[in-house]
């Protein structure tokens, strides 16, 4: 184990104490050696708990990476091709509706599989619809994952499918179509290509009630009182006890989920070529000013990736607890950094912690001047 001294990364994420942030936990891999592993804060606030490296958290969206991974395991099996149509797998979206300024009317494209990896289908991130709320109460209290499609599949669209991008339920529908194409239920598919053979004992998609008391503490900020509250360890994102949510239902531990990066990485879950059409920029026309205003990234099969001219390299995404991934091949890095903070004051920033990486690991000149960009300030009186 290769450790550095990794001074910048590490007064920037103490500094996200400052900001709100109970606790974090981060890691950073060189070349299949670790170089920094670094905590701060407290897993639990209210009784003064240090963060310890063990902590389970709900990472939210940045279950993703795996859900598109294990989908492009069967892609290079040839049990799916990406232009195929999402109907052929699910018939129940078939016929489906947009809603425009005129009112509904039938969808001009069908849905293709590649929209759903690409957050192109025209889905929203609505967990409310009057359908969805059916079929929570029909099939409550497990709501299984492929069931639910049937009811997301009576809403009507945001915009034709691929005429747009926008953030939506779009890789909780890949869960269901990996179930569907595998044979399996998702979370089992998961654990048994993912999870079992990379040693992620901590992680699942479908917490045991048993299990949530080993979840870190789970925290909500409010930015404008700089108030903490403990929100409990319940997932927002899940509908029942059986759905297992491909865009925000992982549980892990920063040990796992660098197992899993890394991994990724060195060509362990997917082919070389695999990788390079998943973190190749697929974004177009309106797509690009709907998914960024920075412009900084481009967006693949689900994960933001470089972008031509940016100094740039690495690829990954991020959670709403405030989880953050960035995995460069160029550089041979893996950065992952945990929080367990939904709304919290770094989540616009987080890009920073690959940045002062970068700069600690390279010294190179374009890096180190991003570190010498002013941070936000905060004034925030912090209560509990």
């Amino acid at each position: 184990m290769r450790k550095l001294p990794m001074k910048r990364t590490k007064q920037l994420c103490d500094s996200f104490l400052k900001m709100g942030v109970p606790g974090f936990d981060i890691v950073a891999y060189h070349r299949g050696e670790c170089i920094l592993r670094y905590q701060g804060g407290y897993s639990d606030l209210k009784n003064k708990i240090p963060v310890k490296g063990n902590e389970r958290y709900n990472v939210y969206s940045i279950s993703k990476p795996i859900t598109v991974t294990a989908a492009m395991q069967l892609w290079e099996k040839g049990l799916f091709k990406l232009e195929d149509r999402l109907d052929n797998y699910m018939p129940e979206f078939a016929e489906m509706t947009v809603k425009t300024p005129d009112g509904i009317v039938p969808a001009k494209n069908p849905i293709l599989l590649q929209n759903l990896f690409e957050m192109s289908a025209g889905f929203s991130y609505d967990l409310k619809t009057p359908n969805l709320l059916a079929g929570k109460e029909a099939l409550s209290p497990t709501c299984p994952t492929r069931e639910m499609m049937r009811y997301l599949a009576k809403d009507p669209l945001l915009y034709h499918p691929g005429e747009n991008w926008r953030y939506s339920l779009a890789h909780d529908v890949l869960a269901a179509l990996v179930e569907v194409v595998s044979g399996e239920r998702f979370e089992e598919y998961v654990k048994k290509n993912i999870f079992d053979p990379l040693s992620m004992t901590n992680s699942t998609f479908l917490l045991p009630e048993s299990e949530r008391d080993t979840l870190a503490c789970h925290y909500c900020f409010n930015r404008e009182t700089g108030e903490i509250t403990e929100i409990g360890p319940n997932n927002g994102y899940m509908f029942g006890s059986e759905y297992a949510s491909g865009g925000a239902g992982c549980v892990t531990t920063v040990d796992d989920y660098i197992k899993f990066a890394e991994a990724l990485r060195t060509g362990k879950l997917v082919k070389p070529e695999t990788l390079k059409l998943m973190t190749t920029d697929r974004l177009q026309g309106v797509q690009v000013r709907s998914y960024s205003s920075e412009n900084i990234y481009g967006y693949g099969l689900g994960l933001r990736c470089h972008k031509a001219g940016e100094v740039r390299t690495d690829f990954g995404w991020g959670g709403a607890a405030g989880s953050y991934l960035a995995i460069d091949l160029e550089n041979e890095l893996t950065v992952f950094h945990a929080q367990h903070m939904l709304n919290s004051p770094n989540q616009g920033i987080r890009r920073k912690v690959y940045e002062y990486v970068m700069a600690d690991l390279t010294e190179r000149e374009e890096f180190i001047r991003m570190t010498e960009e002013p941070l936000p300030q905060t004034n925030y009186t912090l209560t509990y």
